[in-house]
C-alpha cells in the first residue's frame, strides 16, 4: 500500500510542521518523574540485595548436594543452572534492557586447589568426585541490572557436632572464617585498603597459616567485579611496592575473597588443567584477526557482558577454545586460573559482598550457613586481644529481600477476581 503527502502539509525554517502556513502542534512529550537520589540508592541496594539472595540460596542447595561420591563438574552445572532459573525470576515486570545472570560461574575446589574448578565434560579432571573429609570450597555469583554478589563457603564433609574435624583442616578453616569476619568489621569509611591486607594476615597467624599469596579482592561497579579499588592477601614484596593504596567511601561495594592456606608461606602455583573460566577485559578494544575470534567476543558480550564466563556456556567449544587464546593473548580475555598449594596442605575461602555506609559495613550476602565453632577441634585459639575487640563490634545486615520464587504458569489458567465487599467502591 503506497501513500502520498498532504500537498498542503510543508516544513517551516525551525522545522516545524505546517498545514496550510500554520505550524501544528508540537506533539507532547511526557516527562518522566524524577527519581530522588535517596530513591536511586534504595533501589541499587535491593538489586544487590536480589542478588545476593539468590545466591545464598543455590549455595544451599549445593552445600546440601556436596556429600560424599558427588560430582563436582555436575555441582559447577547445576549451579549455574539454578543461578539463572532465579535471576530471570526476578524483576518479571523489569524492561527488556534490564540484565540479570550469573556474575560468577559456580567452582567447586577442593583440598589444596585454591579456586576457579569448573571443569568442562571433556577435562581430564572433570570426574574428580567428592571423598568424606574433603575441604570444599563453592564460589558463585549472580546480578541483577549489573549489581553483582558474589560469594563463597568451605565446608568439610562429614564434620558434624558429634565428629568435628580435626587438625590442619580445622585450623584452616577457622583461621579463613575468622579472619573474614574481622576483615568485614574493617569496611569503614576512610578505612584503608592495607588494613585489610594486614588483619587478614595477622589472623591467619593465630593458627599457623598464610592468606593465599597475591590473591585480589576488588570493588564492585554496575557491571563489573573488577573495580579500581583492590586489596591484596599475602603480598610479595614487589606486589606491596607497586600496589595501590585507597580509602573506602560511602556507597562503595567490594567483593571481598579471603583465601587461607595452611602451607608456611601460601604459595601456590597453576594446576594442569585447562582454564574454563574466562573474563572479557573492558576498555580492550584490540581487533582480533580471526573470525572466530570476532565472533566470540560479540557472543560473549551479550551473554555474559564483562562478568566472568565459563566457556560451557558458549555455543561452539572447539572454536572458542582457538579464539580464546587469540584474546588472551592480546588482553582481550583474561583468565581465571586453577591453582594449587603444595600437596598435603588445605585451602579454606569466605568470600562476602559488603557495602560500605556512613554506619559502619552492611553485609549485602548472608552470613556463612555451614560454619560453626563445634564442627571444628583445633589445638590453636585466637588470642590476640586487638581482633577479640574487633569481632566482638555488631555488623549491619541489608535487609533481606525475600526468597525468589520461579512461578511456573499453568496452561489454560486464567485469573480468579476476588468478589468486592459490600460497599466497595467500584
Amino acid at each position: 500500500m503506497s501513500t502520498t503527502e498532504n500537498p498542503t502539509s510543508q516544513v517551516d525554517q525551525d522545522g516545524f510542521k505546517t498545514v496550510q502556513g500554520r505550524r501544528a502542534n508540537k506533539p507532547k512529550t511526557e516527562k518522566k518523574p524524577e527519581v530522588s537520589p535517596a530513591d536511586q540508592e534504595a533501589d541499587r541496594r535491593r538489586k544487590y540485595k536480589t542478588a545476593a539472595t539468590i545466591v545464598h540460596q543455590v549455595l544451599q542447595t549445593l552445600v546440601s548436594a556436596a556429600v560424599e561420591g558427588a560430582s563436582l563438574q555436575q555441582l559447577c552445572v547445576d549451579g549455574d543452572a539454578e543461578i539463572a532459573k532465579l535471576t530471570a525470576a526476578a524483576y518479571p515486570k523489569a524492561k527488556k534492557e534490564m540484565t540479570k545472570g550469573i556474575a560468577f560461574p559456580t567452582c567447586v575446589s577442593i583440598n589444596n586447589v585454591v579456586s576457579h574448578f569448573s571443569p568442562l565434560p571433556s577435562d581430564e579432571l572433570a570426574g574428580t568426585t567428592i571423598a568424606k573429609g574433603d575441604v570444599v570450597k563453592i564460589q558463585l555469583g549472580a546480578h541483577i541490572d549489573g549489581y553483582a554478589a558474589v560469594q563463597t563457603e568451605t565446608i568439610i564433609v562429614g564434620a558434624t557436632k558429634e565428629d568435628p574435624a580435626t587438625g590442619r583442616k580445622a585450623d584452616v578453616v577457622k583461621a579463613a572464617y575468622t579472619a573474614a569476619q574481622a576483615a568485614l568489621r574493617q569496611f569503614t569509611v576512610d578505612e584503608k585498603n592495607w588494613t585489610i591486607t594486614d588483619t587478614i594476615s595477622k589472623v591467619a597467624n593465630e593458627w599457623d597459616c598464610k592468606p593465599v599469596e597475591g590473591m585480589l579482592s576488588c570493588e564492585h561497579t554496575q557491571g563489573a567485579i573488577d573495580g579500581k579499588k583492590r586489596i591484596i592477601l599475602n603480598p610479595t614484596p614487589e606486589q606491596r611496592s607497586s600496589h595501590e593504596k585507597a580509602s573506602f567511601v560511602a556507597g562503595e561495594v567490594y567483593g571481598v575473597d579471603v583465601l587461607v592456606a595452611s602451607n608456611p608461606d601460601g604459595k601456590c602455583k597453576a594446576v594442569e588443567t585447562r582454564t574454563s573460566v574466562y573474563q572479557r577485559v573492558g576498555g580492550i578494544n584490540y581487533q582480533l584477526k580471526l573470525k572466530a575470534s570476532k565472533s566470540l567476543i560479540e557472543s560473549v558480550e551479550a551473554k555474559a557482558g564483562y562478568f566472568p564466563f565459563n566457556l560451557r556456556t558458549l555455543d561452539d567449544l572447539t572454536k572458542a577454545r582457538v579464539a580464546i587464546q587469540e584474546g588472551e593473548r592480546h588482553g582481550v580475555f583474561r583468565p581465571y586460573e586453577v591453582t594449587q598449594t603444595p600437596k598435603d596442605s588445605f585451602v579454606a575461602a569466605y568470600m562476602f559482598t559488603v557495602l560500605v555506609t556512613e554506619q559502619g559495613p552492611a553485609l549485602l550476602t548472608e552470613p556463612s550457613g555451614w560454619y560453626s565453632e563445634d564442627k571444628l577441634k583445633t589445638e590453636k585459639q585466637l588470642a590476640d586481644e586487638d581482633i577479640k575487640s574487633l569481632l566482638a563490634t555488631e555488623i549491619n545486615q541489608v535487609k533481606s529481600a525475600g526468597e525468589v520464587k520461579v512461578t511456573e504458569k499453568k496452561p489454560g489458567a486464567k485469573r480468579i477476581r476476588r468478589p468486592k465487599a459490600a460497599g466497595a467502591a467500584e
